[in-house]
């Protein structure tokens, strides 16, 4: 099962690749966030992403967002097994 965790941005890591530091169910990981800039608003500092392994898929609102971890923390084994597969991907 393929599912996308919400997380915050916390910080524009490098520009140039578009890539920016989120915090994931309190575990800061770097993500890409070029797939956002299609609509020409791309993302900043206290935004809230759409993830999956390593990439912003979307945007979300803060209310959106927690509820989306809510039902997430629910589903217990599917969502600890997509954040042990955020944790594994690396992107610096």
């Amino acid at each position: 099962m393929c599912l996308a965790i919400p997380g915050q941005v916390v910080e524009l890591v490098d520009e140039r690749n578009r890539l920016a530091k989120a915090d994931v169910a309190g575990d800061q990981r770097n993500v890409n966030i070029g797939l956002l800039d299609s609509d020409g608003t791309g993302v900043g500092i206290g935004e809230w992403v759409l993830i999956h392994v390593g990439f912003a898929l979307s945007k979300v609102d803060e209310a959106e967002a927690r509820a989306t971890l809510r039902l997430l923390e629910q589903m217990g084994a599917e969502y600890e097994m997509e954040l042990a597969e955020l944790k594994a991907s690396v992107i610096e």
